[in-house]
């Protein structure tokens, strides 16, 4: 693998994970340095690093805090 790939990968604590749990990218990268991009997006799908993923993450964050105010406004309700 070229030098500056390897630097690349080094300074990333990410890819440095996604290279290892995913090791055909070794000879990807080895043989087109220049798919170092889809490497990079392909890992933050694998890790769920993406905006959707994130929209989705935080979406379902409100749905659950959505549902707990509404169990401790039923819970408040039933006590008076």
């Amino acid at each position: 693998m070229r030098k500056d790939v390897l630097e690349y990968i080094e300074q990333r604590p990410q890819l440095k994970q996604y290279i290892r749990e995913q090791p055909i990218w070794y000879r990807r990268l080895s043989r087109s340095p220049n798919e170092i991009q889809t490497f990079e997006i392909t890992s933050m799908h694998y890790y769920k690093k993406t905006i959707p993923h994130q929209v989705e993450k935080f979406s379902n964050g409100v749905q659950m805090a959505s549902m707990m105010m509404s169990m401790f406004q039923a819970m408040n309700s039933n006590q008076t």
